[in-house]
């Protein structure tokens, strides 16, 4: 804990109580104990006290005796509000961990999509109110009469109940993701996203952003026909009184209600309770007035004959009808109404302003579905009980006796009339609500209300999912809109970008068009909504702990799928619109790879598949078609040997297994071990290598080589191939290293591993040009006529060098990329430096060859010339055309063969054809030999350019050739070689014949492959008790000195190829 904190504790006498102290109050500071001082060297530490009032009784409290830290909610929050509780090290007593490096090693994300600060909402305020004013929209007053009309009151019952299933479930879900942890703004991509990924977050998130913008434009248009109504009714108008007016009062409506969003929560706070009991004292007016009603004799020939059984039983049934420029049918209807209900999600989407969203968001939308979906009830019942669904206006349609009407069936005759068609009635009258309460005016007001809440709720939300998806960085289009401005963070430009969009769907001015196209939109997000809560207690990862209990993973599912058919069976086309956006979003996300972790549902479930794959893989029963080489890379750091992993990697791709094995003599800490996988693992990545690294410490190379050769890997998922380097000081070398080189051979081969090693001239190990264990420091570039060029970057930064790149030192250098040179070309590069140019072109205005004379300096002053760098991305760039030359002498299995194969079938290595060169068994019979493997080599479908039998390697060597070897080991037949490295005159002569043959072998390879891009060739079997370690490497080095690149392979002897389907 820090040291200024103080604690206040509770002591009364000598009383206790399940031994804690109870009774007053005491301030006290923990203070270090002394032996904490001592080990930070703290001196003249003062003892360690209490500060307390005269008579009570000294006592230490836990933070005092104890470095460990007690159960906080703070330790686990991701903000700067965090608490940091010591680190195993710090506890551990790991003094090499400080406090600064364990910060380092452990950031805490402190973003957070809402900013800090602010007003925050009850679950009435912030949940109830506005779900109730987004879901009481434009179809309460305005469209309630229509869908009764067309459906009957059944089916209407039908729709709100349909819709009431969805909304419900939907909440439901909604409600268990919102209680599994704290719910931040963004609403429901922040939960989507959370819950789903990115990829699924941040797809639905925009659509479900532009449905809310078009739902308000939508509102908007109805809050404008209702007002066209009104201007109608007093003889006035702007221009049309038509779809002109509605665009105009609909421009100046929506900016001024983006004005009162963007003002601040205080304002649309006061606002919101304003309009909401407005509201309600629309729908009291409606009801009172439909039990009184109708006032007059016109009431009654407009439509509104008063509650009757009559009425309420010819209203029951369908009457869909052409309207809306197409025939009606159930779910056109209920993709008219479906927009009304969508405001369940209202409180999610302001979720960060609520005090507390975990209990807020299912309390409120459950209750406010509740009281809403009875209203629309209600509505649905009243209006078609006391309303005609034709009415021709006229009252002499009526019968009329003794004042009161009698017989009002005349007034709906105009139903069947083409010349004189109805217009009044619930068919054609969107206004009738109005003429069916008490007070009409009101319901103008109510109308007003609804409809301009809800646009005002679904302006509010989008600007704040626009700000959470730019906070995350998820679309860098976004980015720009998302900046906070004034005290409460408000997206100012969220809301010019939410006017702009909703006022191009306010062009079209036409309700009924507007409301099909968002319900799709609504229907996608609910959908995902369902899936998430399905997903989650499916796969149900140790994080999926919701506090609300009352959801089922299969009625989620049953949710998600309800969803899907309704969005088809409104609509095929627009759901596969709707698919087509949302896929392509996806897309989007999906390629740019976001560098964000969530701890989604899909990650859990990534785990358990794999691991249930893994299972699977154990108990199924290997088969030489589905052979893959698995291969255990002895590469050391993963940019120790750039050569030897783009191999690895060339053979392996992304259909194998390959483990990079690091094996390092001292015993490393936590912190060192961390340090080298993250920066082997950035630079696999951004070399683009597939492969896993595995670190074994405190071992020497022939113990750490047996320990990764024995434990390295699970189950069926384990390496199979040794690939390794060239040992190339092998002859300078201490005879422990030689033998220790030689050994793990031999741990390989009792371990039934295939053999492959690979030397490259120049060598593989590129180590010191990493700056050193950690790393770090800069890169000198220097050329013939100039001065030394620094590029220097800081410890955490590397220096990425592409061939045709112009790199300044000005330029920036990505972050977090590793410490080393990286090259995918053999094309030369310039490093320039701007404040010498000028210098440089006065030195020396000269001509020079950069290809040739430029020579690169590791910070630790290692020189690279531009062949070595070439050397070090020899199989990595694209190949010219040329040949692999593939010495298959032995049979192993068909390793040797394969691998070359493999290589061959690369982008990069594909203009390169396989030469195979074989051994003869009888002289005599060399056309039938070679016949022979032309066969095998046919029904193996090996593909090659040409086959040679060679025939003389029994010959036996040139004198140039065996004087070169006995230089070569001469060192090992001297009396002063160590006893484990020396080669006898017993083992010579017994070898001779095998080591005349390798000898030969050599010639031939300089005669036939000294111009080919690769040589594959089958490795000497290195016999137990029989070969040295110096006289094998001898072989290995006659067999490989001055020649092109060189892949010895020794198979496992278990057939990797087969000719049978």
């Amino acid at each position: 804990m820090e040291d200024n904190r103080f604690v206040v504790s509770t002591v009364e006498g000598e009383c206790k109580k399940n031994g804690i102290h109870m009774g007053a109050n005491i301030i006290s500071r923990p203070l270090r104990s002394s032996l904490e001082t001592v080990e930070r060297g703290v001196t003249n530490a003062q003892p360690d006290t209490w500060l307390h009032d005269a008579g009570w009784r000294r006592k230490r409290s836990l933070a005092q005796l104890t470095r460990e830290a007690l159960p906080r909610m703070e330790n686990y929050r991701n903000s700067k509000r965090a608490l940091k509780r010591p680190s195993l090290g710090e506890l551990h007593g790991d003094h090499l961990i400080t406090e600064e490096e364990e910060k380092t090693q452990n950031p805490r994300d402190t973003k957070s999509p809402t900013p800090a600060g602010g007003i925050k909402l009850g679950w009435i305020q912030g949940v109830l109110i506005p779900c109730l004013l987004n879901i009481w929209g434009v179809m309460l007053f305005l469209r309630i009469s229509w869908v009764v009309s067309q459906a009957g009151i059944g089916w209407s019952l039908v729709i709100i109940a349909l819709s009431a299933v969805v909304c419900v479930i939907t909440t439901l879900s909604m409600s268990a993701i919102c209680t599994n942890g704290e719910v931040k703004g963004g609403g429901i991509y922040y939960i989507i996203s959370r819950s789903l990924g990115p990829e699924f977050g941040a797809s639905v998130g925009i659509i479900f952003a532009f449905a809310n913008a078009v739902a308000a434009s939508m509102n908007t248009i109805g809050f404008c026909d209702s007002m066209n109504h009104l201007l109608k009714s007093l003889d006035l108008q702007i221009i049309d009184n038509s779809y002109n007016d509605v665009r105009i009062i609909g421009a100046i409506a929506l900016f001024v209600m983006c004005v009162i969003c963007a003002v601040g929560m205080d304002w649309e706070s006061k606002a919101q309770n304003f309009l909401i009991a407005i509201i309600v004292g629309a729908i009291v007016d409606f009801v009172v007035g439909a039990v009184m009603g109708p006032k007059s004799n016109l009431e009654v020939a407009e439509g509104f004959v008063g509650l009757s059984t009559s009425t309420f039983v010819e209203n029951f049934n369908s009457d869909f009808k052409y309207s809306e420029g197409m025939e009606q049918n159930f779910f056109s209807v209920f993709a008219i109404f479906f927009p009304s209900v969508t405001g369940i999600q209202a409180g999610a989407n302001i979720s960060g302003d609520l005090k507390d969203p975990a209990s807020a968001i299912p309390k409120g939308t459950l209750l406010a579905l509740l009281i809403s979906m009875v209203s629309y009830a209600m509505m649905v019942l009243f209006t078609g009980a006391a309303a005609l669904r034709d009415a021709s206006g006229n009252i002499t349609d009526l019968v009329i006796s003794n004042g009161t009407v009698t017989n009002y069936s005349a007034v709906s005759q105009c139903a069947n009339s083409t010349l004189f068609p109805c217009k009044y009635g619930m068919h054609v009258d969107f206004e009738i609500m109005q003429l069916m309460s008490a007070w009409g005016p009101f319901i103008y007001a109510g109308c007003w209300a609804a409809t301009l809440s809800t646009a005002l709720t679904n302006l509010l939300s989008v600007p704040r999912l626009i700000q959470a998806l730019g906070v995350d960085r998820i679309y860098p289009g976004l980015i720009f809109f998302s900046k906070p401005y004034g005290r409460h963070g408000e997206a100012y430009r969220g809301y010019v970008l939410t006017f702009l969009v909703s006022l191009l769907f306010l062009l079209i001015a036409k309700l009924n068009a507007i409301a099909p196209l968002i319900s799709n939109f609504y229907l996608a997000s609910y959908a995902l909504i369902n899936f998430c809560t399905f997903h989650a207690a499916l796969v149900r990862p140790l994080g999926w702990r919701p506090t609300f209990k009352y959801y089922n993973v299969w009625v989620s599912l049953a949710g998600f799928l309800m969803c899907v058919g309704i969005m088809l069976l409104i609509s095929w086309i627009m759901s596969l619109v709707t698919i087509a956006i949302f896929f392509t979003l996806y897309l989007i996300v999906h390629y740019r790879n976001p560098d964000v972790n969530w701890g989604s549902s899909t990650q859990a479930q990534m785990y358990k598949t794999a691991l249930s794959s893994a299972h699977n893989l154990a108990r199924t029963g290997e088969h030489v078609k589905n052979y893959w080489p698995q291969l255990l890379v002895l590469g050391g750091r993963a940019h120790a040997r750039p050569p030897l992993v783009d191999l690895g990697s060339l053979i392996t791709k992304a259909g194998s297994l390959m483990i990079i094995g690091d094996i390092s003599k001292e015993k490393l800490s936590y912190k060192v071990c961390s340090a080298r996988a993250r920066a082997d693992n950035e630079w696999l990545q951004e070399r683009k290598v597939r492969a896993f690294c595995s670190l074994v410490h405190g071992f020497n190379f022939e113990q750490g080589a047996r320990a990764l050769i024995q434990a390295t890997g699970v189950g069926k998922l384990a390496p199979n191939v040794l690939l390794m380097g060239y040992k190339s000081d092998w002859t300078t070398a201490s005879s422990e290293d030689l033998v220790a080189y030689f050994n793990v051979l031999h741990t390989a081969f009792e371990n039934r591993l295939a053999v492959a090693i690979v030397r490259v001239r120049g060598g593989l190990d590129y180590g010191a040009a990493g700056g050193g264990e950690e790393g770090a420091g800069s890169l000198t570039v220097t050329s013939s006529g100039s001065g030394e060029l620094h590029v220097r970057r800081s410890d955490a930064l590397i220096m990425h060098a592409d061939s045709d790149l112009d790199i300044h030192t000005g330029s920036s250098v990505k972050n977090n990329l590793p410490n080393i040179l990286t090259l995918s070309t053999s094309r030369s590069f310039t490093i320039t430096d701007a404040k010498d140019i000028k210098d440089k072109k006065k030195k020396d205005k000269r001509p020079t060859d950069m290809h040739r004379q430029i020579i690169y300096n590791a910070a630790n002053g290692i020189e690279l010339s531009k062949d070595q760098l070439t050397q070090m991305s020899i199989f990595k760039r694209k190949q010219e055309s040329g040949t692999v030359d593939v010495w298959w002498l032995y049979d192993d299995g068909g390793l040797t063969i394969l691998l070359p194969y493999i290589i061959s079938q690369r982008s990069a290595w594909g203009n390169c054809k396989l030469r195979i060169f074989a051994l003869a068994n009888r002289l005599n019979e060399m056309e039938l030999e070679e016949r022979n493997m032309a066969n095998l080599l046919s029904k193996f479908r090996i593909d090659y350019s040409s086959l040679t039998m060679v025939q003389d390697i029994t010959e036996p060597p040139q004198a140039e050739t065996k004087a070169l070897f006995d230089e070569t080991i001469k060192k090992f037949t001297s009396d002063s070689a160590a006893p484990e490295c020396r080669i006898s005159e017993t083992e010579l002569t017994t070898l001779s014949g095998k080591t005349n043959r390798q000898l030969r072998l050599r010639e031939l390879l300089l005669a036939n492959s000294r111009d080919s891009r690769l040589i594959v060739m089958s490795l000497p079997m290195p016999r137990k008790g029989s070969v040295s370690a110096p006289l094998y490497m001898a072989w290995l080095e006659m067999m490989s000195r001055d020649l092109p690149p060189m892949l010895f392979v020794r198979g496992n002897h278990t057939s990797v190829l087969t000719f049978y389907s």
